[in-house]
């Protein structure tokens, strides 16, 4: 496959677990932030939560980004703990979908 010219402009990595699925990365790159295509994705994964069958979705998110834990709070994410994992400090998030 060549390359085209394309740039990939956003990223979201969901990892299925036994009661909930994980939303493990969401990443948009520098020069689309601000246009709406993170909340895209967020609500992405949260359908794909719903079609998948989970009544919930989970996310963490490090300690000092205390902007991504207003974004998330917003969408109606309830903080559920913090603590170190893997070497970082991170708050621990969740959302009940209705499906």
């Amino acid at each position: 496959m060549g390359d085209r010219g394309t740039t990939i402009a956003g990223v979201v990595v969901l990892l299925p677990r036994p009661d909930y699925l994980l939303l493990d990365n969401i990443a948009v790159a520098p020069a689309r932030q601000g246009t709406g295509l993170g909340r895209r994705l967020l609500a992405f994964a949260e359908a794909e939560a719903v079609r998948r069958g989970y009544r919930e979705i989970r996310l963490y998110t490090h300690r000092t980004m205390t902007e991504n834990q207003r974004l998330y709070t917003a969408f109606g994410y309830e903080e559920t703990g913090r603590g170190a994992e893997a070497g970082y400090e991170r708050v621990f998030m969740r959302k009940r979908l209705v499906g």
